[in-house]
Formats: C-alpha cells, sequence, structure tokens
C-alpha cells in the first residue's frame, strides 16, 4: 500500500504532505460515534465493550449517543423482530451521511436460531450492512476486532469524490472519465460522478 502521509514527529511545525481523503478518512474513522442498537442478549456484550476491562474509547468509539442525528455507525446488537424492523429502519434514515452499519452476532446477521415469522432473517434485508460480527452472542473482543475492520474500510473510502459529487464535476468535469467505475459491495458501482443529466 503506498504512503499517503508524511510526518516527522522530531520537528515541529514540520510540513504534514496528505491527501484530502486521507486526512478525512482518518478524522473519520478515530472518531466513529456508535448508535447502541441493543434488541436482545448481544447488547450485554456491547455494554461490556465500553467497560474498563475491554475500553472501546482506544478505538475513539467511546461516545454512544442515542440520539441518531449525533451518530454515524449503528450497531445492531441482537434480535431483530419484524414487529421492531421498521422502528430500526427509521432510526437509520435519521443518521446524517456518511454511516455505517454493524451487524453483531448471528440473530442480528442472518436470524440466528430463529427460524420463526415473527424475526427478520438478517439486517441486511431492511438496511446495508459493512461489518458482520459472528457469534451467539459474540464477546467483547469480537465486536472490537469488527469495529478495527470497519475502520480499514473507512480508510479506502473515496470520501470527498462520494460526498461531493456535484462539486467535483464543477471542478473537474473530466474526472468522469478519469475515475473508472468499481462495484461496491453495497450493490450497484461507484467511482466516478454523475452525469450532468442528473446533476441539473
Amino acid at each position: 500500500m503506498p504512503q499517503i502521509a508524511a510526518y516527522d514527529s522530531k520537528i515541529e511545525g514540520n510540513v504534514i504532505f496528505t491527501q484530502l481523503d486521507a486526512a478525512m478518512n482518518w478524522m473519520r474513522k478515530n472518531s466513529l460515534w456508535p448508535m447502541p442498537m441493543g434488541l436482545a442478549c448481544c447488547a450485554i456484550e456491547l455494554m461490556a465493550t465500553a467497560a474498563s476491562r475491554f475500553d472501546i474509547a482506544r478505538f475513539g468509539s467511546e461516545v454512544m449517543r442515542f440520539s441518531p442525528r449525533q451518530c454515524d455507525v449503528m450497531i445492531v446488537a441482537g434480535t431483530v423482530t419484524y414487529k421492531m424492523a421498521l422502528a430500526v429502519k427509521r432510526i437509520w434514515e435519521q443518521m446524517p451521511e456518511p454511516k455505517w452499519c454493524i451487524a453483531m452476532g448471528a440473530c442480528a446477521s442472518s436470524g440466528g436460531m430463529y427460524r420463526s415469522y415473527a424475526v427478520l432473517q438478517g439486517i441486511d434485508q431492511l438496511i446495508p450492512v459493512d461489518v458482520y460480527v459472528s457469534g451467539c452472542p459474540p464477546r467483547p473482543e469480537a465486536l472490537l476486532d469488527g469495529l478495527i475492520r470497519l475502520q480499514k474500510k473507512i480508510e479506502g473510502e473515496s470520501s470527498f469524490l462520494n460526498q461531493k459529487p456535484k462539486l467535483i464535476h464543477e471542478l473537474m468535469p473530466e474526472i468522469e472519465e478519469r475515475t473508472p467505475p468499481r462495484p461496491s459491495i453495497r450493490g450497484g458501482v461507484t467511482g466516478g460522478t454523475p452525469s450532468p443529466r442528473s446533476l441539473v
């Protein structure tokens, strides 16, 4: 992987060379504010992750807000019933972009042991999931590993290109030809900017 930043900590006031995407992704990945969607027993493990023994604050994610407008990563921990599914989706839609989702445990990932009419067979049928954490229930270390994997995924995102396509097109109209489209794990194709007709 090419080095995207150069910094010499021994010389005070030295210049830092980096890319805009790298700086934005560095800030985002180290300040993830979780929306704890604790629905069943996995929520106990989620609470333990914030305790002093495991200390999720080491990764900058200790600011758990119960207001979706202040969060950027939803941790779905537990069994998602159909009765609760629409509430989960409503909270997801209230979260500002960019946002990510972690499906914690077997129930949130695939319905777990509950093959019944009342249980949603995976939260990915309702909202896009970025990281799946296996287990029933997974230990706090597994959730921390999922968080680290999410941070690595955020590192590789084209933050500015995805967030400001209209501005990019105005500044550099030729970027659409220079940026090849690539498949996205969320479905569809990412990369490049929308055509001028869709920006009007």
